[in-house]
């Protein structure tokens, strides 16, 4: 079979039989041409030379509107596809304002280090055309420390990442005060990533240093690109604080795709388990690489990663040779991850199997295929892998191979939900209280506060005084002042909410102790008790102690046979209810609520039979959690179903919907829980919570809320089309314990569907 282009590739898997059996949908995207406008006049002529050198004689519509706004001085948000030139975008006008005023400065955030170095090598390569003697710099971690005070005093365009900024540049600012008393400019790129507390952390962030910049005499504009998601003015003023002008009219080409929705042969029919979607993916793969046709394969995690790049490098080592499929994750060194993008870019690199990393706009050239394992987690995200083939010309392929998991089989069975549906809404919570007074003690040391201040929406006064009772801050008449030894943004990591993080430290070389990874305190429980088997990047550890006082786990490297599962239980209650919305058939409400958990014992369940061969007590303190959560009670009286049939029915139901608020709600499926009661301790009536694992909540529950109805019947469709007869992991999450699991509770969703939809519900 001598295939040499996509095309050819594209009819045979239209007509060979054993792939065309699995292939749910294919979807083609048909080719679109450039909308382009004249280059302003008022772009300095070497910036115009340099355009024309790279063959860029025009721009696309998108990148005029985006240099007209920003130059009439409008803070502005770009959402436009991958590989639509975003960068252009703010490059131009910020390279602008620089030749015409020198002392003037920007300041770039990426979310990656990765994609930092790549903008900086591409900024530099236009400059260079350009004969601009503009400085440019990257700040972060990598940064040799005889560099940094050059950046410091010298960077036009400083170029770094949230959490850089948030422990290393806004403490220090009096270092860095040309910056801040000529910061014109702000970049924030990838916008989509700032959501949940992440973003939430990055908006206090950004709060800090528009007061630093108030203090220093500048008011920079804000310039914000995202990949496609629901609300990007929403987000980018909840993040900013200012008001937006969007621009969401993509005049960039693209070329034709074909997006096919392949799920795997079930080789388990009264379990509907499916053949691994690694395996399917590896003959894909193998299929498109023997062609020489360049792919580039997404995989959820860093150990597929490995495995499948191990599967590829043996299957066409004869072919290709070794270095020509390369892996890419976190964890390469730089000079490791830059050498790869090169490959890829010149041709050496055919294949690639990357986590996430390579989501983001890491320039790395035409890829004329792309398969995820999987799907990503958002509408978002697969849209922006997909956006990896076909960046500039030709046919490209897309395939998402779908795995066991409810969460895959409902979007590769439902296929116009994804290409229909509008990408997911970002949602954000600024003003948790628990990030915020993270964030107002770091404010409070970088500058005293005064009375007069905003900061958020909570009476600042009161919280302020907090942090005096606490001894951290000393007020003076109308001023607060830090007065507390510590460095506050040192302890505060802006991916997590709870500052109480559990550490783990890798004692295996005896000399050698070194910090591995962080976990929550509730995950803790369950995952690093004394005994416990933690993986980490596909390696078994042990844990010999876990030190609760200190927050601290200490494991070794062990090599056995089988893993731990730890029992937890969880109680909830309603401290406060915020908001309902009710008939006579059923309720749904919002509010906050205390969850109190505790580790009771662990089992060892050896690997492949999953046996159970031995458990053992787990002594751990109860943890309690205040969050956020929305409820949903069945008034009803279920006569025809035992108590037994009812809570069967409650679990099925919340491990459907558990596969289904991801889709909508724009969250890890980690950062929600849900808990089914038979009778709730408020109301005694049966009851599903569905609460942010976060302490004070980010917002997940409440959209959760205001769309309950729509979850509940997608959850209820997952259920219903499952192949299965009597329930499995793929749509009621266990294999059943009685015939009736599946039934039970397709029941208990058909009657809260019917209740919340029948009758209008009262708020």
């Amino acid at each position: 079979m001598k295939k040499k282009t996509v095309g050819d590739l594209v009819e045979f898997f239209k007509t060979d039989k054993d792939i065309q059996q699995q292939i749910v949908k294919w979807h083609t995207i048909e080719p679109k041409k450039a909308d382009f406008s004249c280059i302003p006049h008022t772009v300095h002529p070497k910036l115009v030379q340099a355009l024309n050198e790279k063959g860029i004689g025009q721009l696309y519509t998108h990148q005029e509107e985006a240099y007209r706004l920003i130059r009439n001085g409008h803070s502005v948000t770009a959402i436009t596809p991958t590989a639509s030139g975003k960068t252009l975008c703010y490059n131009l006008p910020v390279v602008q304002t620089i030749l015409e005023n020198p002392s003037a400065r920007a300041l770039y955030l990426f979310p990656t280090k990765a994609l930092s170095q790549d903008q900086k090598t591409e900024l530099n390569e236009w400059l260079d055309l350009a004969d601009a003697s503009i400085t440019c710099y990257t700040y972060d971690g990598d940064t040799p420390a005889n560099i940094r005070q050059k950046v410091r005093r010298a960077g036009q365009i400083v170029i770094t990442n949230p959490d850089m900024l948030h422990s290393a540049i806004l403490p220090h600012h009096t270092k860095w005060v040309s910056l801040f008393e000529n910061l014109q400019y702000i970049v924030l790129d990838e916008l989509h990533i700032y959501r949940g507390v992440f973003g939430s952390h990055v908006a206090n962030v950004i709060r800090r240093l528009k007061r630093i910049c108030a203090f220093y005499g500048s008011s920079p504009q804000f310039i914000c690109t995202s990949a496609t998601i629901a609300n990007p003015k929403e987000l980018a003023q909840n993040l900013t604080g200012e008001k937006m002008e969007l621009i969401d009219q993509n005049g960039a080409p693209s070329a034709r795709k074909h997006f096919v929705f392949y799920n795997p042969p079930i080789v388990n029919q009264q379990l509907n388990v499916r053949r691994s979607a690694t395996l399917e993916v590896r003959k894909l793969a193998g299929l498109l690489l023997k062609q020489k046709i360049q792919t580039i394969v997404f995989a959820k995690s860093r150990v597929r990663v490995e495995i499948i790049l191990t599967y590829l490098q043996e299957l066409v080592k004869n072919e290709l040779g070794p270095k020509s499929i390369r892996g890419y994750r976190g964890g390469y060194l730089p000079t490791q991850r830059r050498e790869i993008e090169k490959g890829l870019r010149n041709g050496d690199v055919y294949g690639v199997v990357s986590t996430n990393a390579l989501e983001l706009g890491v320039d790395i050239g035409q890829l004329q295929a792309c398969i995820m394992t999987g799907y990503p987690g958002t509408i978002a995200s697969a849209w922006q892998q997909a956006g990896r083939a076909g960046r500039r010309q030709g046919e490209a392929l897309i395939l998402m191979v779908a795995s066991s998991s409810p969460l895959d089989q409902y979007v590769i069975k439902h296929p116009e939900y994804f290409l229909d549906t509008s990408p997911e809404t970002a949602r954000i919570n600024p003003d948790n209280l628990v990030i915020l007074l993270d964030h107002l003690k770091c404010a409070a040391f970088e500058l005293p506060f005064t009375i007069e201040e905003e900061f958020g929406e909570h009476n600042l006064e009161e919280l302020l005084d907090y942090l005096v009772e606490e001894r951290i801050l000393h007020r003076s008449k109308d001023k607060w002042h830090w007065m507390n030894d510590a460095f506050p943004a040192h302890n505060i990591s802006l991916r997590s909410a709870s500052q109480e993080n559990v550490i783990i430290i890798d004692q295996t070389e005896t000399a050698y102790h070194k910090v591995i990874g962080e976990m929550d305190r509730f995950s803790a429980m369950t995952l690093l008790h004394d005994e416990a088997i933690y993986l980490h990047q596909g390696t078994q550890f042990q844990v010999e102690k876990l030190d609760w006082e200190e927050k601290k786990a200490y494991v070794r490297e062990v090599d056995i046979d089988y893993f731990t599962d730890a029992n937890l239980a969880v109680s909830l209650s309603v401290l406060e209810e915020d908001k309902t919305k009710q008939n006579d058939r059923a309720v749904i409400s919002y509010g906050d609520v205390s969850v109190r958990a505790m580790a009771t014992i662990f089992k060892k369940i050896k690997f492949d039979t999953h046996e159970n061969i031995g458990s053992g007590p787990i002594h751990l303190p109860e943890e309690e959690l205040h969050t956020s959560s929305s409820w949903f009670t069945l008034k009803e009286e279920l006569h025809e179903l035992s108590e037994d049939r009812i809570e069967q029915g409650l679990i099925g139901t919340a491990h459907a919907m558990q596969a289904i608020i991801p889709l909508h709600v724009m969250c890890d499926p980690q950062d929600i829980q849900l808990v089914p009661q038979i009778k709730a301790t408020h109301n005694h009536l049966p009851t599903l919570f569905v609460y942010d694992r976060y302490p004070g909540g980010i917002g997940l529950s409440e959209k959760v809320f205001e769309i309950g109805i729509t979850i509940l019947k997608e959850a209820l469709l997952l259920v219903e089309n499952c192949q299965c007869f009597h329930g499995c992991p793929s749509c009621i999450g266990t294999e059943p314990h009685a015939k009736s699991a599946k039934k039970d509770a397709m029941q208990i969703m058909t009657l809260f569907t019917e209740a919340l939809e029948g009758d209008q519900l009262e708020s």
